[in-house]
């Protein structure tokens, strides 16, 4: 049994290739906002750190009204690092619309996203996007961007009906697409007029209705969360079969056998982006169900006689990262500084809400372990957990081994660099450094070229800000895991020391300017510090312990250049990601709402040796 005017969707792309751009248009044109309505750009993105970041890190559900059609859609991480949130997303749609860029093609994440719609039997729109970019003049390239995509589809397994795909082109920032290439150039001059029709209608067309379950009842899984100050704890999901009305009672199926009944006190379905009440739902729409306190992703909501779904599963993680209640002098100046009982609180809900995270005790009572599947993934968790107002500490990220016929294997990753040609070769000599092998090395236009290599997760930590660095900005760096390598042996993870405070007080601009040709500065005078912080990078591989708040000694003598003002050459500026990349095994990041500062384990200067250990943590 179908519902034949309803469409389920997700819209797959890399990060920065106009997904959410083109989901604000798709609303625009279905007529979701008023004429009178103030709407943002990128209304998808609502959370403060994707704005700011511009890519999309929670999946996020809307709905258009097209016609006597419903199509909902749903907007999905192109980070494989979010890649939980994608594979629990994918159970809720039909289809997928991909989208590449003109220019770049298909790159990593697209990848990763379309091999999990492919493997479960989704119908795919390729929608070639940004045709109006510079490079694309003249339409070879876009030619062979959808080359690339074919040749993407058969790697990935596809059946003959899959690669069967339509095309369109597209300029989501212009609100206009087309299923015919010699269109292109007339509607970029603005010689003819476009929208988005022509995907509308391909949704329509090539996207099958749901597909209803023969359950016997009202079934649905819960593959999203949300909250609301009115009603508490509200289950997402895609009903599966039957349907509800609000005030009826069904059960949550659980984890461990675990089997609750409860009545269903509210029941939303999506109109445009808001959530609106409404009284019953059937099988195949996406609904809003609230009405009990403990909803977690995975269950399944049914009747009573009707028996749970499988429960999602995502690919394991490989890093893990050490959260502690923050020890160090200065805990409780900027925020609140957590006691052990509310910082495993916040973790675990975390946990709850991410099925890509696990959490883990430690032997210490004050200190978790969390896993997950990238730094990225990580920096994103504690910032939204310094924004809240917590003071804590993270530790290094640990990739995690396994033991298989008693060889120790570690996680392997196929990086993608897309770089201009004259870097090449000191790239290479970076990677190669790191273990890497070169697999790849294509030539792709306009004096830039595409590597790719087989790394160790290990070899691509700290990795990222060095590779924008030896590119000039110029560079994208994308990485996705192919499966578990024999151990690669010992890799040195930093090359130099840190410059370490010994004492307590305000960092002087004399102490700090006499500190310079030991190596790069990370705080500016007039910064507090502590005895055990981390205040530079040594240009040296030992460390050294420095006093930074040593004053000029005050003489009735006067020099010749005594009044001639001194500055400091240069300061590194040290975000969460920076710090996470640059760490070592002995030392934490403090993170307050105010400050990110990193610190030695061992605070006193007379308790921890300046000789670094060669190799890193098995």
């Amino acid at each position: 049994m179908l519902n034949s005017k309803l469409r389920n969707i997700c819209i797959i792309a890399h990060v920065d290739h106009g997904k959410t751009t083109l989901v604000d248009y798709l609303l625009r044109e279905a007529g979701t906002f008023s004429a009178h309505e103030q709407v943002d750009e990128r209304v998808m993105d609502s959370m403060d750190l994707e704005r700011e970041r511009g890519i999309t890190i929670r999946a996020k559900n809307a709905a258009i009204q097209y016609g006597e059609n419903r199509i909902n859609i749903v907007d999905t991480p192109g980070h494989s690092d979010f890649g939980g949130e994608v594979e629990r997303i994918l159970s809720m749609v039909d289809g997928s619309v991909l989208l590449v860029d003109a220019a770049e093609g298909p790159l990593p994440q697209t990848r990763f996203v379309l091999q999990k719609s492919l493997a479960q039997g989704h119908k795919v729109i390729l929608v070639v996007n940004k045709v109006d970019r510079p490079e694309c003049e003249g339409g070879h390239r876009i030619k062979e961007v959808v080359n690339h995509a074919f040749d993407l589809f058969i790697d990935l397994g596809a059946s003959e009906d899959q690669a069967d795909f339509p095309i369109l082109y597209a300029c989501a920032r212009q609100g206009w697409c087309t299923s015919n290439f010699e269109d292109i150039p007339h509607l970029i001059s603005g010689e003819k007029k476009g929208s988005l029709k022509p995907l509308f209608d391909a949704i329509l067309e090539v996207i099958p209705p749901p597909k209803i379950k023969d359950a016997g009842g009202f079934q649905m899984m819960v593959t999203n969360l949300g909250w609301s100050d009115y009603v508490g704890r509200l289950a997402i999901g895609r009903i599966m079969s039957g349907s509800i009305k609000a005030g009826q009672w069904i059960c949550r199926k659980g984890d461990k056998g675990i089997s609750e009944k409860f009545k269903v006190t509210k029941l939303f379905s999506f109109k445009g982006l808001e959530q609106k009440e409404t009284e019953l739902l059937q099988a195949g729409d996406v609904a809003v169900i609230a009405g009990h306190d403990t909803f977690e992703i995975g269950d399944t909501l049914a009747d009573e006689a009707v028996q749970p779904l499988p429960r999602i599963t995502v690919d394991p993680p490989n890093i893990a990262m050490v959260f502690s209640v923050n020890t160090s002098p200065f805990s409780g100046k900027d925020g609140e500084a957590v006691q052990s009982r509310k910082l495993r609180e916040r973790l675990l809900r975390e946990v709850r809400l991410n099925v890509a995270l696990r959490f883990e005790e430690t032997d210490l009572p004050d200190q978790f372990r969390v896993l997950g599947r990238g730094e990225l993934q990580f920096a994103v968790l504690i910032e939204q957990m310094r924004r809240e107002g917590l003071e804590f500490l993270v530790g290094k990220p640990i990739v995690l081994t396994q033991i298989e016929n008693g060889q120790k294997k570690e996680p392997l990753e196929r990086l993608t660099l897309d770089l201009p040609q004259t870097y090449t070769g000191d790239v290479s000599k970076m990677f190669q450094e790191r273990k890497g092998i070169l697999v790849t090395f294509e030539p792709s236009g306009s004096g830039r070229a595409r590597l790719e290599f087989e790394v160790p997760t290990r070899g691509l930590l700290g990795m990222r800000s060095r590779f924008l660095t030896a590119t000039r900005g110029e560079g994208i760096f994308t990485s996705r895991i192919i499966g578990w390598t024999a151990w690669k042996g010992e890799m040195l993870h930093r090359t130099s020391g840190a410059i370490i405070a010994d004492s307590t007080g305000m960092a002087t601009e004399y102490a700090l300017m006499n500190l310079e040709d030991r190596g790069v500065m990370f705080i500016r005078p007039g910064t507090e510090v502590y005895e055990g912080m981390v205040i530079g990078e040594f240009n040296k591989e030992n460390d050294l312990n420095v006093n930074p708040t040593k004053e000029k000694k005050l003489t009735n003598v006067r020099a010749a250049n005594a009044e001639i003002l001194v500055r400091l050459k240069g300061i590194r500026e040290m975000s969460l990601e920076r710090c996470i990349e640059w760490l070592e095994d002995d030392e934490w990041i403090e993170v307050t709402p105010k400050n990110i500062r990193m610190r030695k384990k061992v605070l006193a200067t007379n308790m921890r040796s300046v000789v670094r250990r060669r190799g890193d943590d098995e």
